[in-house]
């Protein structure tokens, strides 16, 4: 069953959303763009990462 989030978490989302728009001097385009090629390259190593530990062996 999912977590509910609280007040607490989404003002923690809000703060990030804040900085991450600031960082981008307040472009929201430039945001999703960094946000997009963030997750590009995350996707990547998760990739390249289980290349390296195929699914059926485990992380310690």
């Amino acid at each position: 069953m999912p977590r509910q989030r609280t007040n607490s978490d989404l003002d923690q989302y809000e703060l990030a959303v804040d900085e991450i728009v600031a960082a981008c001097d307040g472009d929201l385009r430039g945001a999703l763009r960094a946000l997009m090629l963030l997750n590009e390259r995350l996707e990547l190593r998760l990739e390249q990462m289980s290349e390296v530990h195929p699914p059926h062996q485990r992380l310690h």
